[in-house]
C-alpha cells in the first residue's frame, strides 16, 4: 500500500513538472557559429537558456511560444497571463515607487561589488508575484544570453523609459554603471517628491469640491423634497419666493434626471480622456495649465525643476548634449516645455549655444538663462543645472504650502455659501408663514 502511495505521489510530481513547462522558441549559435532555431520545453525562460547552454549553444533570442496546459500561443505574453485565476491577484502595473526602490537597491548592490546578473536575481527573489518579478527574470535571462543591461531593459519600454535606457547605456560604456544608477535613483526620488507635492496641491481643492457637491446633492435629494411638501400643505399652492422656487426646481431636476446626469458626466469624462490623447488637444490644455493664474506658477516651476534635473543627470552621466536634450524633451511632462526643448535641440544642432536658444524660445526665466550661460562659460553646465533644479524644488515646496493655506479658507467659504443659500431658501417661506400668523 505504501509503495502504491509513493508511486502515485511520484507520478503526480512528474505530471506537475510536465504541466508547468512552457514551450519556448529560440534562436542560437552553435560552436561553429551557425545559427539554429527551434523550440524547447522549460519551466522558466532562464531554465531554457541554461538547457541550451548545456548543449553548447549561444542563445540569441528566446521567448514563450506555447503553454501545454491550455494549448495557446504566448507571442511574448507573460507566464502569468496564461493563468486565468492567479492573474486576477497579480499586479499588472509597476508603480513609480516600486521602480524607484529597485533602482536604489540595484545601485547599492553594485556599489557593494556584486555583478549585475547576481544583483538582479537577488532583487527578483525579494519581489512579490507580479509582472515586475517576471520582468526581472527576463532581464536576467537576457543578460545571461549575452545582452547588455541597457539592451535588455529596452525590451520593456512600458517599465523602463528611454531616459533610464540611455543613462544605463552611458554608464555601461563608461564603466560607471553604479555611479549612474545612484544618480538615476536620486533623480527618480526627487522627481517623485516634486510630483507628489504638485498632486497634493491640486488634490486639496478637488477633495473639498467633491465633499461640497456630495453635501449639496444630499440636501437637494433628501431634505428639500420634505420642505416642498410642507410648503404645499401650509401655503395651499401659493407662489414661493424666487430663491426657494429655484432650489426646489433644482431638487426636482436632480431627482428626476439623476441617471441621465450621471451618464452625461461619465460620457464627458471618457470624451475628455480620449480628446487628451490627441496631440493638438493635449497641447492646448498644457498651454492653458502653464499660463493659468495661481496654479500656473506651480506648473512652471515644477516643469523647470524637472527639465533642469533631467538634463543635468544625463549630462553628468556622459550622455551627449543632443541625445540628452531629446530625452529631456520626452520626459518634460508639459508640451510647452517640450516644444521649447525641441527648439533648443535644433538650435544647438546648428551651432548655437544653449543660452541663445533658451532666449529665442521666450519660455525660460532670465535667472535660468543666466545660470546656463555661466555653466557653459565655465564648463560646469551639469552643476549649474542641478542648482537650478534644487532652487525650483524649494520654490515648489514654498508655493505648495502657500497655495494650500490660501485654498483652505476659499473652499470653506464656497462650501458655506452653497449650504447657506439652500438653508436661506428653505427658511424664507417659513418666515412668511410666521409673519402671516402673527398678523
Amino acid at each position: 500500500m505504501l509503495l502504491i502511495v509513493l508511486d502515485l505521489k511520484k507520478k503526480r510530481g512528474m505530471i506537475r513538472s510536465v504541466v508547468d513547462q512552457i514551450l519556448y522558441f529560440y534562436k542560437a549559435l552553435d560552436a561553429a557559429g551557425n545559427e539554429q532555431s527551434g523550440s524547447i520545453k522549460a519551466t522558466t525562460q532562464l531554465e531554457g537558456v541554461q538547457k541550451l547552454r548545456a548543449e553548447n549553444l549561444y542563445v540569441k533570442k528566446i521567448e514563450p511560444l506555447l503553454d501545454p496546459r491550455f494549448g495557446v500561443a504566448y507571442s511574448k505574453k507573460s507566464h502569468a497571463e496564461a493563468h486565468p485565476f492567479t492573474r486576477l491577484f497579480q499586479s499588472k502595473k509597476v508603480t513609480s515607487k516600486t521602480l524607484m526602490v529597485f533602482i536604489r537597491q540595484l545601485a547599492t548592490l553594485l556599489d557593494a561589488g556584486l555583478p549585475i546578473l547576481r544583483s538582479l536575481k537577488l532583487l527578483q527573489t525579494q519581489q512579490q508575484e507580479g509582472i515586475f518579478k517576471e520582468v526581472l527574470g527576463e532581464l536576467g535571462a537576457a543578460i545571461q544570453s549575452g545582452e547588455t543591461f541597457s539592451d535588455a531593459a529596452a525590451h520593456h519600454p512600458q517599465i523602463f523609459n528611454r531616459l533610464f535606457v540611455k543613462m544605463v547605456k552611458a554608464g555601461e560604456l563608461g564603466g560607471v554603471l553604479n555611479v549612474v544608477l545612484n544618480r538615476l535613483a536620486e533623480f527618480t526620488e526627487k522627481s517623485q517628491k516634486i510630483k507628489g507635492k504638485v498632486k497634493s496641491a491640486m488634490m486639496y481643492p478637488c477633495i473639498v469640491l467633491i465633499i461640497a457637491i456630495s453635501i449639496v446633492s444630499g440636501l437637494l435629494v433628501f431634505i428639500v423634497p420634505k420642505f416642498e411638501k410642507i410648503f404645499f400643505d401650509m401655503l395651499g399652492g401659493k407662489p414661493l419666493p424666487f430663491l426657494t422656487q429655484m432650489v426646489i426646481d433644482s431638487s426636482n431636476g436632480l431627482k428626476n434626471h439623476f441617471v441621465a446626469i450621471l451618464a452625461s458626466l461619465g460620457a464627458m469624462y471618457f470624451i475628455a480622456r480620449e480628446l487628451l490623447k490627441k496631440p493638438e488637444v493635449h497641447r492646448v490644455v498644457d498651454k492653458w495649465l502653464y499660463w493659468m493664474p495661481l496654479f500656473g506658477e506651480l506648473v512652471r516651476m515644477s516643469s523647470m525643476a524637472r527639465f533642469s534635473r533631467t538634463l543635468a543627470t544625463l549630462l553628468s552621466s556622459g550622455v551627449p548634449i543632443l541625445q540628452a536634450l531629446n530625452n529631456a524633451r520626452e520626459t518634460a511632462g508639459n508640451m510647452v516645455i517640450a516644444e521649447a526643448i525641441k527648439v533648443i535641440h535644433d538650435s544647438v544642432k546648428e551651432g548655437e549655444t544653449i543660452r541663445q536658444a533658451m532666449v529665442a524660445t521666450g519660455v525660460f526665466p532670465i535667472m535660468v538663462v543666466g545660470m546656463v550661460e555661466v555653466g557653459e562659460e565655465t564648463g560646469m553646465l551639469p552643476t549649474m543645472l542641478m542648482k537650478i533644479a534644487e532652487l525650483y524644488e524649494e520654490e515648489v515646496d514654498t508655493t505648495v504650502a502657500g497655495l494650500t493655506s490660501l485654498m483652505e479658507p476659499i473652499m470653506i467659504v464656497l462650501l458655506a455659501l452653497l449650504i447657506g443659500t439652500i438653508v436661506i431658501a428653505l427658511f424664507l417661506p417659513l418666515i412668511g408663514i410666521m409673519s402671516g400668523l402673527q398678523s
